[in-house]
C-alpha cells in the first residue's frame, strides 16, 4: 500500500477540496485533543510514532512525482512533540522539495517555523488549527498541544517569511467557542488571509471525553446532535439551519475583517468565498528560482 495517497480516499460527499496527495509522517498524535475524530479508528492513537521504513518508501514513491500538491497531514499532526527530536517531517519535506512539489501543512504546532527554509523553496501554505485564543480554554480542549498564543506567534513568523497562513477555527463547539471575534481580529491584524471553519461532529469516544470535561455544555447541546442532528456518511452534524447560523456568524466576522472564508465538510459550500483549503493563496511556481 503506497504511503502517498489521494486526499479523501473515502470520497466523502462533504469534501470540496481540490485534488491533492496526502501523507502522514506519524501514526497517531500526542496533542490529546478531546474532540479528535481519528482516535475512533486508529488504535492507541496517542502512542505517536513515525511510520516504519517511510523514508525509503517515500524516496521511491517520490521519483514518480511531478510537482503535485502534497498535504502533510490529513489525520495526524506532522509536528507532534517528538518531531523536535526525530525530524521525520523535515526529512519528508526535503524529499518533496527535491521533487518540486507544492506543500500544504496542517498543524497545531509552532515547530513548523523550524522548516521555513524548506517551505520557502517551493510553493507552500501552512494552516494552523486554532480553536480559541484563550490559552486556558485551549489547555482543556487540547491538553498537550502548544498554546494558541504560540501558534499565533508562529503564524506571524511564517507570514513575515512570505509563506501564506490559513487558520482553521475547527471545530466550532456550540456554547464553547462559537463566537471567536477576538481570535479573528488577532488573525486579521497579523496578516492571515483565509479562515476555514467547521462544527464539532461527535463520535462515540470523543463525545465521552467532551462530556467528561464540559458536562454542562454537552448536556445542553446533546439533543441538537442526537435528537435533531443530520447524519451524513457516518457523521453526526448539527441541524443544517443551526450550523448554518453558527458558521454564518463566523463568516460575517471574517468578511468584516477583509479575509476570505470557507467551510469544511458541512454540506453548505455556498458560504465559501474562496477555495475551501486556501490553496488559492499558494504562490505561483514562477516566483521560485533554484
Amino acid at each position: 500500500m503506497p504511503l502517498l495517497s489521494s486526499f479523501d480516499p473515502w470520497h466523502s460527499s462533504l469534501c470540496t477540496c481540490p485534488p491533492k496527495l496526502t501523507f502522514n509522517p506519524y501514526t497517531g498524535c500526542d496533542h490529546g485533543c478531546l474532540y479528535c475524530y481519528a482516535t475512533g479508528y486508529v488504535q492507541n492513537f496517542q502512542n505517536c510514532h513515525p511510520k516504519k521504513d517511510q523514508l525509503v518508501t517515500i524516496q521511491r514513491e517520490a521519483t514518480k512525482l511531478k510537482g503535485e500538491t502534497v498535504l502533510l497531514s490529513s489525520s495526524s499532526d506532522p509536528y507532534p512533540t517528538v518531531e523536535a527530536v526525530l525530524h521525520w517531517t523535515r526529512k519528508i519535506l526535503q524529499i518533496l522539495c527535491e521533487r518540486n512539489c507544492k506543500i500544504e501543512i496542517t498543524t497545531k504546532s509552532h515547530l513548523v517555523i523550524r522548516d521555513i527554509d524548506l517551505l520557502s523553496k517551493v510553493p507552500s501554505t501552512v494552516a494552523f488549527t486554532i480553536t480559541t485564543d484563550d490559552d486556558a480554554q485551549a489547555k482543556l480542549l487540547e491538553p498537550h498541544a502548544p498554546p494558541p498564543s504560540m501558534r499565533i506567534e508562529a503564524a506571524q513568523d511564517l507570514i513575515k517569511a512570505g509563506i501564506p497562513v490559513i487558520v482553521r477555527i475547527d471545530p466550532i463547539i456550540p456554547l464553547v467557542n462559537d463566537m471567536p471575534y477576538t481570535l479573528i481580529e488577532k488573525l486579521a491584524d497579523i496578516g492571515v488571509k483565509h479562515i476555514i471553519s467547521s462544527t464539532y461532529k461527535p463520535k462515540g469516544d470523543n463525545w465521552q471525553r467532551m462530556k467528561a470535561a464540559m458536562p454542562k455544555e454537552m448536556e445542553k447541546i446533546a439533543h441538537f446532535y442526537f435528537k435533531e442532528g443530520e447524519r451524513v456518511g457516518g457523521n453526526i452534524l448539527l441541524p443544517q439551519e443551526l450550523r448554518q447560523k453558527i458558521i454564518g456568524n463566523v463568516r460575517e466576522i471574517v468578511l468584516e475583517h477583509g479575509m476570505s472564508f470557507a467551510v469544511c465538510r458541512e454540506g453548505i459550500p455556498k458560504l465559501n468565498t474562496a477555495t475551501c483549503d486556501g490553496s488559492h493563496l499558494m504562490p505561483k511556481r514562477e516566483a521560485y528560482k533554484w
